[in-house]
């Protein structure tokens, strides 16, 4: 199903030598400051256009290049981590289920950082396997420790050594207690893809008021680094992790789902206030990473480095983007419902494995999603429709992204775009025969990829569902 650990093994320890340093470069070595939120939709930031206030975001976004094609090979938690720490699609690296762990023999931007000489550390919310492949200093548990970052910089000036410090947060990850009350329910702008209720808004509110407070933990986090006088050489990166938790984002491959936000703010080396239209995805962070470090490539990565973009040398990065999904772990999830997906600059193809299956999720078993339910049963059209399409799928979806943002209108069927469509296919295909992917075999394999305690708790379902 996959290729054979050992043999990637022997080749990713081949590329080592390769990350050896430079002599005199270790001193213009940029450090990194790398901010994850969780679970959040790029187009609820009000820096993309949503109705989140995000000052700070939108400060970085003015000082630095707004990315508006990011996005993540994976709408989980879990396998989005690793490949984003990795530069590793997740099937590769054998973290495709949630929770995910990585093959023994996968190396992270920690093992690459670490030789080069810098201190790597991430704080708060951690969710990879095993501690062996994510050989990070770690603190926190679910939010970044401001003091955690004073220290990190603090070992810099007094080494000389550069940083990389990863700041992940729990922030806006349900449920929604931290809010603070910022919006009042009645007034907020509900996306095309929610059914207007009273629960859809008191969720939504709640949800947008912790946005907004993942937004000021960025703002102190910037704060410390300016304070310690490292503005000016380090690299900021910040990524919205994959979709929230409603319907039609978190746990699917639609552009909600899979869309990030991707701020980058380096001072003297790209322009302030750009935008750039490049395809590009978490598992380029690695790569480019090592090559603003100057250090190479290691040849077993998937990613491919998008300075280049970040510098102005380059307008565009890839032709296409790839995702899958694996309900194999996710929470009130069927036992196997396989998502895969390809985008192009335009269009968003999706297979569903098992259309024949019908998809759920935590999502559809909120209150929320049942007040949507009791609007189709009273003959609500736009309920009737958003809740039929969450739960049964056909198997081949494409969408207009740009002209259809939210994928709403299933294009697969149109002649007029079957060869778009099959173009797409074989895409999609000839990534998956790549990566090792089988498809549904890989899907029924998927319980094999879990932690061996969640892998108890899964079999114990299954004996149930069976």
């Amino acid at each position: 199903m996959s290729p054979a650990p050992v043999l990637l093994a022997l080749l990713a320890w081949a590329q080592a030598p390769g990350l050896e340093k430079p002599e005199g470069e270790a001193a213009a070595r940029p450090s990194f400051l790398l901010v994850l939120a969780d679970d959040c939709t790029r187009d609820d930031l009000g820096t993309y256009g949503g109705p989140a206030r995000t000052p700070h975001l939108d400060r970085l976004a003015a000082e630095g290049l707004t990315f508006t094609r990011c996005y993540q090979a994976s709408p989980l938690c879990s396998p989005t981590r690793s490949c984003l720490y990795t530069g590793l699609y997740p099937v590769k690296s054998g973290a495709y289920t949630n929770p995910a762990q990585a093959y023994e023999w996968v190396r992270s931007i920690a093992h690459y950082l670490q030789a080069a000489g810098y201190l790597t550390h991430l704080s708060g919310k951690r969710h990879v396997l095993p501690e062996s492949v994510f050989p990070f200093e770690y603190s926190g548990r679910r939010r970044p420790d401001p003091a955690a970052l004073d220290d990190v910089l603090a070992r810099s000036r007094a080494s000389g050594q550069p940083f990389l410090f990863i700041a992940a947060s729990s922030l806006p990850h349900f449920p929604w207690d931290d809010g603070g009350g910022r919006y009042a329910p009645e007034e907020v702008v509900l996306p095309p893809v929610m059914v207007d209720t009273p629960e859809t808004r008191a969720a939504y509110a709640g949800y947008l008021g912790e946005v907004s407070a993942f937004d000021a933990e960025v703002g102190l986090l910037l704060e410390r680094l300016e304070r310690a006088g490292r503005r000016d050489d380090t690299l900021v990166l910040v990524l919205s992790e994959q979709g929230s938790r409603f319907p039609f984002a978190k746990w699917t491959c639609y552009e909600a789902g899979l869309a990030s936000a991707c701020l980058v703010r380096w001072p003297g080396r790209l322009a302030a206030g750009t935008r750039s239209d490049a395809l590009v995805e978490y598992v380029d962070v690695v790569p480019t990473l090592l090559e603003a470090a100057g250090l190479a490539r290691p040849e077993i990565l998937d990613g491919q480095s998008f300075l280049p973009v970040l510098t102005g040398a380059a307008t565009r990065h890839k032709t296409h983007v790839f995702a899958l999904q694996t309900t194999r772990g996710i929470l009130d999830g069927p036992p196997h419902y396989g998502i895969r997906s390809v985008r192009d600059e335009r269009y968003r193809y999706i297979l569903n494995l098992t259309p024949e299956v019908a998809f759920h999720s935590a999502a559809s078993k909120d209150p929320m999603f049942v007040s949507w339910e009791r609007r189709a049963a009273a003959g609500d059209e736009h309920a009737r429709r958003l809740v039929a399409a969450y739960h049964q799928r056909p198997a081949e979806e494409l969408y207009d992204c740009a002209a259809d943002p939210w994928n709403l209108v299933n294009l697969a069927g149109y002649e007029s775009l079957a060869e778009v469509r099959k173009g797409l296919r074989a895409k999609l295909d000839a990534w998956m025969a790549a990566q090792g992917d089988e498809g549904q075999a890989t899907e029924l394999a998927a319980i094999e990829r879990l932690p061996e305690s969640a892998r108890r708790r899964e079999r114990k379902g299954l004996d149930e569902d069976d």
